[in-house]
């Protein structure tokens, strides 16, 4: 017991009354400025950490533990300015509360994004590595931790919390993987796929023994007939949740109309019902995030709903909350505090590693007996092992309810940071999913033979870009010698849920999720393109990806690569009306586009639709006209093949434009020499059956060539250009000052520019630059936060914060809510409804 004395204002006063007031206080007694100071310092700080360290591959959630550290009593805490003013043990409630509720509103969200269905379409290597990873390490360490107590003779209370303490250690949080995996960047990787699946199965089998070791302990401390009344109670939670919230969240969905937003007084009720279920999950005697988990899972992920809650809550819970709760738990670990000198802290210290070790082989050996490569299944196997923030919780909460001492509670949070900090970097080290683009050979068009099956990747994000893509394809004229296979990829931002997901539409007819319904109009086009061609000139593939744009290029690459692409072809970022004028602009997919042309294992065509290939392209009545500018270099070399495929149709006219530089070329002798040879048969006019015009044009510096290809524009329905990235010739000398889009060469730029109107489509060689065509007493200091359960209200009287706080919001909540129903068909606003609440 330790004994303050301390004269404590109650209620203690929330709103300051001047900075000079505070100053001669000699501290800030004020509730709300406290507390804005304190977020404020956390704040700037992890951020300040995270700039640093980011560079060294350290996630975000080790950052912030470890700034929670070096404000803790080991190292800034035990000066009086921290300890007695910025972070005063009386300001520890309200912080505490925040970063409660925080932790709240995370395994909420967590619960929402969850896709329990991807249980039922878990592979075997993901079903039996997920069941090994937790029960392995869970009987090792439950058999291992008796002997111990035996040996070391611990004490009945310590033996009693060792079985809980060891589970928490063995846990593979779903939500912590998909954490790191964000952090990693690995997310749509293929190891990353098989992680989310394995852990997801393993979670599940988690809360479970979570929850069974939790009843046990309450039996052991409050006798049987306490623990049947909690487990009657979970059960009774579960089945209300199953058998009447989720039939009422897709009621809500189908309340919605397709392409509206959902009505707030939903989201309004969704919370209320989560401050409803953590409550009742302090009743009985659970951790107070087990109702809204299990609520979150009931909520459909995706859109309409599961998205719109994530889109309101996650930025706010994730960027401002989450720091708040992990450096504060990180402040609450004193180093001084661990000496392996003590039977129990040698017990636990035992435990840790046993279970870490246990867990990495366990996690190994399935994946290595599916024949996986061992840096691959090492990789999963130290995913599955790192921990997180809902072990730090979990620690924080055995330590309010003064069932783990302070020594093991630090000791158990330094075994988080250390493996936070390790494992990031080891996978790093392992497994990079570029590395499998090593030794493979790029493919291109130029390289395919004359009357092979040319692959093509395509890319669409909205569905008004099918058409500029379905008339591209057309004027690559298929045929039965020349036949195309094209493989189309929907790209979708994944919202509202935490798994990206691809589907493939040949194999899976019936979709496991809404994104059927996005593609379907998209399928539709293509078939109708597929049957305007003769039998077997045209296959179509089509494939959904649901992902975060930031990791889309990951799909992008993987499909290329397995399909055996030779061109992948992606939408330009910029969006014109009919008018001619610039309708939109998404700097996110132009980011993609740089980003697939660092990694593409083939040709990159990135297409310009500036309203020109929206019209009929082949037909009986019209001709279309294309042109292609060649200025030499395998960029331009790759443009000029996928030109000539498109010369055997009598209704399309192609004509090649040639710049040559009158100071003489500055390209060597064997690019001049290839430049010849690709040539040769269009100034011959021996490409396809059709008539090719050759022109040559001499230029002396870039701005002549500008002017030329500025009088082009108003010509052609279609210019094909190669990047030429980095590539000096006097025909573009003092062009790429001027340059807007890198990623599209200098006369893909061009062409590009805000005041032409013209459809282009730039491109190049997939060999060598990869180019594009994309708180009356007795007062507890800090005052209890979390509950012990029910029966601990009967016998005590007072209710922990925690709870109370979530029965005020509840009924406040309520109170206006139902006014608010009642009196707005009398025209009163919401606002005064509140005041006659009160």
């Amino acid at each position: 017991m330790v004994t303050i004395n301390d004269c404590t204002e109650l209620p203690g006063p929330i709103h300051s009354n001047g900075l000079w007031n505070t100053i001669q206080a000699g501290a800030m007694p004020y509730a709300l400025p406290l507390l804005e100071l304190q977020m404020v310092f956390i704040f700037a700080i992890v951020q300040a950490a995270h700039h640093l360290l980011k560079r060294f591959g350290i996630p975000r959630f080790t950052t912030q533990l470890l700034v929670g550290l070096v404000l803790g009593p080991s190292l800034l805490g035990r000066f009086g300015i921290f300890k007695n003013v910025l972070f005063s043990i009386k300001s520890q409630e309200t912080l505490g509360l925040l970063s409660v509720w925080s932790y709240i509103l995370f395994m909420f969200l967590s619960g929402v994004k969850m896709d329990l269905g991807m249980i039922n379409r878990t592979g075997r290597k993901a079903l039996y590595t997920g069941v090994a990873c937790i029960l392995l390490p869970l009987v090792v360490g439950l058999s291992t931790q008796l002997r111990l107590s035996r040996y070391y003779k611990l004490d009945e209370d310590e033996a009693t919390i060792l079985p809980y303490v060891t589970a928490i250690h063995c846990l593979t949080p779903f939500p912590v993987l998909v954490w790191l995996l964000e952090d990693l960047q690995i997310l749509n990787s293929e190891l990353g796929r098989l992680s989310l699946s394995t852990a997801l199965v393993s979670d599940t089998l988690s809360v479970f023994l979570l929850l069974v070791s939790g009843l046990t302990g309450i039996e052991r401390k409050k006798g049987r007939v306490v623990a049947a009344i909690d487990s009657v109670s979970i059960i009774i939670h579960v089945i209300v949740i199953v058998f009447a919230i989720r039939p009422t969240m897709f009621w809500v969905i189908r309340q919605t109309p397709e392409g509206r937003p959902i009505k707030d007084t939903y989201i309004h009720a969704i919370i209320l019902v989560v401050l409803g279920s953590a409550y009742l999950s302090h009743l009985y005697g659970q951790t107070l995030v087990v109702g809204p988990f299990f609520l979150g899972l009931a909520i459909p992920d995706g859109p309409p709903l599961g998205s719109a809650i994530v889109n309101k809550f996650n930025s706010f819970v994730r960027d401002v909350f989450l720091p708040i709760l992990v450096t504060t738990c990180g402040m609450r670990i004193d180093l001084s505090l661990i000496k392996f000198d003590y039977s129990y802290t040698r017990v636990n210290g035992i435990l840790i590693v046993l279970t870490f070790v246990v867990k990495i082989v366990a996690s190994l050996v399935p994946p290595l007996l599916s024949k996986m490569p061992f840096n691959d299944a090492l990789t999963l196997a130290l995913l599955l092992s790192c921990k997180g923030v809902v072990q730090i919780f979990f620690y924080a909460f055995l330590k309010d309810n003064e069932t783990m001492a302070n020594q093991t509670y630090a000791l158990a949070c330094v075994s988080v940071l250390l493996t936070a900090i390790f494992v990031p970097l080891l996978v790093k080290y392992l497994y990079h999913p570029s590395r499998k683009y090593a030794g493979y050979q790029k493919r291109d068009i130029m390289h395919c033979k004359r009357n092979a099956e040319l692959r093509i990747l395509a890319c669409i994000h909205r569905q008004d870009e099918i058409i500029a893509i379905t008339k591209l394809l057309e004027v690559s004229c298929p045929s039965s010698e020349r036949p195309l296979a094209i493989y189309v990829l929907h790209l979708i931002e994944l919202i509202g849920r935490a798994s990206p997901i691809f589907i493939s539409h040949q194999m899976q007819k019936k979709t496991m999720s809404n994104s059927s319904s996005y593609s379907e109009n998209i399928i539709l086009a293509l078939n109708q393109f597929k049957q305007g061609n003769d039998k077997g000139v045209v296959s179509v593939n089509v494939f959904t990806a649901i992902s975060p744009p930031k990791f889309m290029h990951e799909d992008i690459c993987i499909l290329g690569l397995d399909k055996l692409t030779s061109l992948i072809i992606l939408p330009f970022h910029r969006k014109w009306s009919i008018g001619g004028s610039i309708e939109s602009e998404d700097n996110t997919i132009r980011t993609l586009n740089c980003s697939v042309l660092e990694l593409a294992p083939c040709s990159v065509g990135i297409l310009i639709d500036r309203g020109h290939l929206g019209r009929s392209i082949v037909s009986s009545e019209s001709s279309y006209s294309i042109a292609m500018i060649f200025l030499g270099g395998n960029d331009d070399r790759e443009a000029l093949t996928f030109a000539k495929r498109m010369a055997n149709d009598s209704n399309i006219t192609l004509t090649v434009v040639q710049f040559v530089a009158v100071d003489g070329d500055v390209d060597s002798r064997w690019d001049k020499l290839l430049d010849n040879e690709i040539l040769k048969d269009v100034k011959l006019n021996n490409v396809g059956d059709e008539y090719v015009i050759f022109l040559e044009e001499m230029v002396k510096d870039g701005p002549q060539t500008a002017l030329i290809v500025r009088s082009m524009v108003d010509e052609y329905d279609l210019i094909i250009v190669g990047r030429r990235h980095n590539l000096e010739s006097s025909q573009t000398s003092g062009l790429a000052e001027w340059s807007e889009f890198s990623e599209l060469g200098i006369i893909g730029d061009l062409l590009a520019s805000s005041d032409l109107d013209s459809s282009s489509m730039a491109g190049n060689n997939g060999n060598t630059s990869r180019g594009v065509i994309t708180i009356k007493e007795c007062i507890e200091l800090p005052a209890t936060v979390h509950s012990q359960g029910l029966w601990n209200y009967i016998y005590s009287g007072p209710m922990p914060s925690t709870p109370l706080i979530e029965l005020v919001m509840i009924v406040i909540f309520t109170i206006t809510q139902a006014s608010h129903f009642l009196l707005k068909r009398f025209g009163v606003p919401k606002f005064t409804t509140q005041l006659l609440s009160i």
